[in-house]
């Protein structure tokens, strides 16, 4: 009986298949089902009836029809691609991902809330004691802030207290968050307020979602959080939109006062009850959430930075030899593991002949320069960063970050400092410093490439060099992303200011790690765009010879939005069309076929094994593959 291999996530399955004349449809669904089986808190196995999804044809990205039959559109050793396509995304306060998170700010899902027993009975706690206790004393409820936590506010003026909490902490400067970031701050937020230690109304929670899934968004400036006492100023700005002040923006309206703009969407705004003014402003959530961001977009760089470092060591006519197998072993970093066997993957003459690389078999080098030879090395704890960073994100972001939190079971309130920034910081900054090095050596490789003493290629990859100045300058772009890279690169983290009359007397200055790290993260991309257009010229160098098929893959997807270099001309736009593929990820979706192939057909003792993801035995029977991309978290029956 054949099989299909179908990737869910993170995880490899397996499904039989009686009869080849059943549809895409319904290999999805039986996907679905063995990946659920095990997860009762996924809502079970007959969720899986809610979900949608879209088949894609790897190679030239064509869409199959659900009703399409099995035997028709899969072949063997043929790959597809099953992108979920859901509707609603459930937040329950524990199961997000930085991957969700991304998804959600660009607008792919709506909100529906998991809402637990826990979430009640806090609110019932708070009511009753604030109702029956006549001298129940709790900070941000019956107290000021900060300095002010020993003032008692009387009861008439609580509802005031909140809401001058809210207009007095939104004090931030500089540009707003765009529509993108702002979804993903609102989304965590109310994801941290589902968790139901917060003491929020569902009345309250329910507007939150409806402004988000009608793309209602605050105006929130990106400047003013030192990430200790949580991110008050943006988190105020976020909240005062929500309460029909300040400006608000939506597709519909535009930006304007946000009372019109929820009016224009038949909305309320929030009406703030004991408690809620602090609970929606105080957390790590702008931190988070642009560190979600920088997470995801430094993984998608990385695994395309070796790639591009693959099609550069081609044309610079590189061998392969330091990537073996037997050498990585001897020092088994994970990451550093796994880039080398990328580059096996895209390289290995027996899976993938090359011409280039047959060109010069038995010339008398015997080894490359380090940015070709270390790249294992160097990307390799890059990856390793960013899966450390991720962990720290994936926690955070799935953490409850108020204070006070509300422990309804044991009737207390109790103040803590779980809104200090201090992890996601240091984890940003790292993430900075470690994302960076893809970038330095980049460059260094545009460099091998621009220079013929090094390349034996035409100087600045041109022809009439003189002339035509070529890659010259860009070259000098990418130097200069590095040089800003290495002071950005320096730690937020280390400085603290003391706050608040000293209440707040050490701090993360998370918001500023965060919004370096995307910075950072952004100039790698650049670097590396770059480097893939030098090495995509390079190569109309060595015309007729071919190099590898997924490396000429790569080339052909960069053709399709850049011709080659025969004279000068404008060379921004051609940056920022590679730019935008590294941002799409499209070369590594055409890569990642190959590199996958690759790694199935190794034998199970020698197959890399990765952290996030495992393969089931190769069964006796052929077996097809298609991935399937759905969190494994986020069913859930109404």
């Amino acid at each position: 009986m054949p099989r299909y291999t179908v990737h869910i996530r993170d995880e490899w399955l397996a499904v039989p298949c009686r009869d080849p004349t059943y549809t895409i449809q319904w290999l999805g669904y039986e996907a679905l089902k063995r990946y659920t089986k095990n997860k009762p808190d996924n809502g079970g196995i007959d969720a899986v009836k809610d979900i949608r999804f879209v088949a894609r044809r790897c190679q030239g990205q064509g869409l199959l029809d659900g009703d399409d039959t099995i035997e028709d559109v899969l072949e063997d050793n043929d790959f597809q691609h099953v992108l979920s396509s859901l509707q609603n995304l459930f937040l329950d306060g524990n199961s997000l991902t930085s991957t969700d998170l991304v998804n959600l700010g660009r607008g792919l899902y709506k909100i529906k809330v998991i809402i637990y027993l826990r979430f009640s009975l806090v609110i019932r706690y708070i009511y009753i004691s604030f109702f029956f206790s006549p001298f129940w004393v709790v900070y941000g409820i019956t107290t000021g802030f900060g300095k002010f936590a020993r003032t008692v506010i009387p009861v008439h003026k609580l509802k005031e207290l909140q809401e001058n909490l809210v207009r007095s902490h939104s004090a931030g400067v500089g540009n707003p968050l765009s529509p993108e970031r702002t979804r993903m701050l609102l989304a965590l937020r109310i994801n941290v307020l589902a968790k139901g230690y917060s003491g929020i109304s569902l009345e309250t929670l329910h507007r939150m979602i409806q402004a988000f899934n009608a793309s209602c968004l605050s105006f929130v400036p990106e400047k003013g959080t030192v990430g200790a006492s949580g991110d008050l100023a943006p988190l105020s700005h976020l909240a005062l939109g929500l309460m029909g002040e300040g400006k608000m923006w939506s597709p519909k309206s535009g930006w304007a006062d946000a009372k019109y703009v929820l009016e224009a969407h038949g909305l309320k705004p929030i009406s703030l009850k004991p408690k809620e003014g602090l609970a929606l402003i105080n957390g790590t959530q702008m931190i988070t959430s642009l560190g979600a961001e920088a997470v995801e977009r430094a993984q998608a760089i990385a695994r395309q930075a070796d790639i591009i470092a693959a099609i550069t060591l081609e044309v610079l006519k590189g061998t392969s030899k330091a990537f073996d197998s037997d050498i990585h072993a001897l020092r088994p970093h994970p990451g550093q593991i796994e880039v080398a066997m990328r580059f096996r993957a895209l390289l290995d003459s027996d899976h993938h002949p090359s011409e280039i690389a047959e060109s010069h078999r038995f010339c008398d080098r015997v080894q490359d320069a380090y940015t070709m030879r270390c790249c294992p090395q160097v990307h390799g704890i890059v990856n390793d960063t960013i899966d450390f960073t991720q962990k720290i994100i994936n926690t955070e972001i799935n953490s409850a970050t108020d204070n006070p939190m509300v422990f309804a079971e044991r009737g207390e309130t109790i103040s803590g400092g779980n809104f200090h920034g201090e992890y996601p910081a240091k984890a940003l900054d790292f993430l900075a410093i470690g994302v960076h090095e893809l970038a330095a050596i980049s460059e260094r490789r545009i460099e091998r490439l621009c220079n013929p003493s090094l390349s034996e290629l035409p100087a600045f990859l041109v022809n009439e060099g003189g002339l035509n100045s070529g890659f010259m300058i860009a070259h000098c772009t990418a130097a200069s992303l590095v040089s800003e890279n290495k002071v950005l690169c320096h730690p937020s983290s280390v400085d603290s200011l003391s706050t608040s009359a000293a209440t707040e007397d050490h701090v993360s200055m998370g918001g500023w790690a965060a919004r370096k790290a995307l910075r950072v993260v952004e100039h790698v991309e650049q670097v590396l765009a770059i480097e893939l257009l030098a090495a995509c010229q390079g190569i109309e160098f060595l015309r007729p010879l071919r190099t590898t098929t997924p490396l000429e893959k790569v080339y052909d997807l960069v053709r399709s939005v850049v011709k080659p270099w025969i004279k000068d001309r404008f060379m921004s736009p051609d940056i920022e069309a590679v730019h935008r593929l590294l941002l799409d990820q499209k070369v590594w979706n055409v890569a990642q076929p190959y590199i996958e192939k690759y790694n199935m057909e190794l034998l199970p003792e020698s197959r890399p094994i990765s952290p996030t993801a495992f393969s089931l035995d190769p069964p006796a029977s052929p077996r097809k593959r298609i991935r399937l991309e759905l969190h494994p978290l986020h069913f859930s029956t109404e």
